[in-house]
């Protein structure tokens, strides 16, 4: 089922060119549209800055010491998740080929948001911005309102009605599906070969995109924050995104929201981290790395809640309606609330592109990173002997991103946004949560901590301190569990606004949650079938690791370290 890679061929595994290029790629990567859309709501829902608490808790307690040990697995074995997690523990091997399929599926939808915001960049560039008017051929006869109405009435704002009806020509409901929207077909090309060209020279052509991809944002963000906190009622919307209500701390939910952010947001159990970090050196210092990321991550986060919550607290005054009559979770709140809100800027013939061209910056980021997962599985099974058969290992870059395009097509249809809810629901919140279970119990109980420690220590020169040895051990595999038995607990059905899908379209969604899952009870099964002995002794077996840490040949780059000293010292080590 899975080739394995001999030592000479990991050695010929190209590197990042530098250190700050691999930041920058994973900072791109955990800095998406969700930072943008999903944390704002969470925080300002959850008890607002009270929300921070358990946020920051579950960052310290989960994220930090999970993404320290995905990058420490990547950069020890040099191989993607799939070779990598088989290595570590043969009976979990499926765990790797999950986290592919995971994040092929996350990049077949995920790409459409892409679409949707180029969608708005080209149609931002107008005299007038057309999100703003009701009197144009697909709005809604007597029930288009040019501002936010409010909860209270059965109007919509112009803004709602474009995103509805002209972006998406939305149909009643999943059951019907509609015609082809060409104009998001057409997006959609763009967006891919855009991807394309990212990254089919792999980490030497990826590395240098992110030099603006991951940092361009940053610029827009803070221009934007200071642009919006001059304008009247700025204040109010920053205070009732800050201000803590306490008592919410005391809702199991909130703390179920905060992990489940943290673990969408830094990419636990996508594979994207073990992948980029198996590119790395073998002496990379991973845990300043991870520290960088998870940090920057948490910052833009709040940045971004800032720059939202001042413009929906501009739009609240000019319309005179409480804050939370505008704010709003998801896609809705930069596809339809803050185009409204560019609209009454000052000079929103600059800040429309500029936001559009922002968010396209985060998500195309976040797209290199699943898409390479796949690559990344597909040259580690093949190995470079064979991509040099097929003459160009460009042309795998191109075949993924062509079946992923292919696969987007059903989310770009007049019934598409139906599709790609219930597509985002049971992968990112169902899937994930399961995946992650079973990667922290295969690394953290069946590998081993002390096994964690060692491959750390041969590329850190000392070992993890307590407090992740502590984490790997007892803190994370619990939260973990906890967050899992929650999700089982407090599971609710996809919808969509008001719209409640039919039982047919939620078999399909459990159909998308088990594409991926199944590899984990088939690799399972596969490696105690391929053992010898008696079904214990098989298990027994099939827990075993076949990376042989106490041997000096398990060191998988230990030619390729960065002076003679270091060479000498892992040496001497083994």
């Amino acid at each position: 089922m899975i080739a394995d890679r001999t030592a000479g061929a990991e050695a010929q595994r190209p590197t990042w060119s530098s250190r700050l290029e691999f930041i920058l790629a994973s900072v791109g990567y955990a800095v998406g549209l969700g930072n943008v859309w999903r944390f704002p709501y969470l925080c300002y829902s959850s008890g607002g800055g009270a929300f921070l608490v358990p946020y920051f808790i579950m960052v310290i307690l989960c994220g930090i010491p999970l993404l320290f040990m995905e990058f420490a697995i990547g950069q020890y074995t040099r191989l993607g998740p799939v070779h990598a997690l088989a290595k570590i523990c043969p009976l979990l091997k499926g765990v790797g080929l999950a986290t592919v399929v995971i994040s092929f599926v996350f990049s077949t939808y995920y790409n459409v948001l892409m679409s949707w915001t180029l969608y708005y960049l080209f149609n931002s560039f107008g005299a007038d911005l057309p999100w703003t008017s009701c009197n144009n051929t697909w709005n809604a006869v007597g029930n288009c309102s040019s501002g936010f109405p409010g909860n209270s009435t059965h109007l919509q704002s112009a803004s709602q009605q474009f995103f509805d009806h002209r972006l998406l020509e939305k149909t009643s409901g999943i059951e019907e599906v509609g015609g082809l929207r060409w104009e998001l077909f057409g997006y959609l090309i763009i967006s891919w070969v855009i991807v394309y060209f990212c990254i089919f020279k792999g980490v030497k052509s990826t590395g240098k995109v992110v030099y603006f991809t991951a940092v361009f944002p940053y610029f827009i963000l803070f221009a934007l924050l200071i642009n919006n906190v001059q304008l009247p009622g700025a204040k109010t919307g920053i205070l009732y995104f800050v201000t803590p209500v306490w008592s919410k701390l005391f809702e199991v939910k909130v703390w179920v929201h905060a992990a489940a952010q943290v673990f969408n947001s830094i990419g636990i159990a996508f594979g994207s981290m073990i992948s980029m970090a198996s590119y790395n050196k073998f002496n990379n210092n991973i845990l300043r790395d991870a520290l960088i990321v998870s940090f920057t991550n948490s910052f833009t986060s709040i940045l971004a809640g800032f720059v939202i919550f001042s413009a929906i607290g501009y739009m609240a005054h000019i319309h005179n309606l409480p804050v939370d009559n505008i704010a709003t979770d998801g896609p809705g709140l930069v596809f339809v609330v803050y185009p409204e809100v560019l609209s009454t800027m000052p000079v929103f013939q600059l800040w429309a592109p500029l936001f559009f061209f922002m968010l396209l910056c985060l998500g195309l980021d976040s797209q290199f990173a699943t898409v390479e997962v796949a690559v990344t599985f597909i040259k580690d099974e093949f190995g470079p002997e064979v991509l040099r058969f097929l003459k160009r290992e460009e042309l795998v870059t191109l075949a993924v991103c062509l079946v992923c395009f292919v696969l987007g097509i059903p989310h770009i249809t007049q019934g598409g946004v139906y599709v790609f809810q219930l597509m985002d629901h049971y992968t990112a919140v169902v899937s994930l949560v399961f995946l992650a279970f079973f990667e922290v119990v295969a690394v953290c109980w069946i590998f081993g901590v002390p096994r964690v420690s060692l491959m750390v220590e041969r590329m850190q020169g000392k070992s993890p301190n307590i407090f992740f040895r502590l984490c790997w051990l007892l803190l994370c595999p619990i939260l973990v569990v906890c967050i899992l038995t929650s999700s089982i607990v407090q599971y609710s059905p996809a919808r969509y606004g008001q719209y409640t899908y039919p039982v047919w379209a939620e078999w399909v969604g459990w159909g998308v949650t088990l594409v991926s899952l199944v590899w984990i009870p088939l690799g399972a099964i596969q490696e105690l079938y391929n053992n010898k002995g008696s079904l214990l002794q098989r298990l027994k077996t099939a827990m075993i690791s076949t990376i042989d840490l106490d041997a000096e040949d398990s060191l998988p780059e230990k030619q390729n370290l960065d002076n003679p000293a270091s060479e000498a010292l892992f040496t001497l080590e083994a």
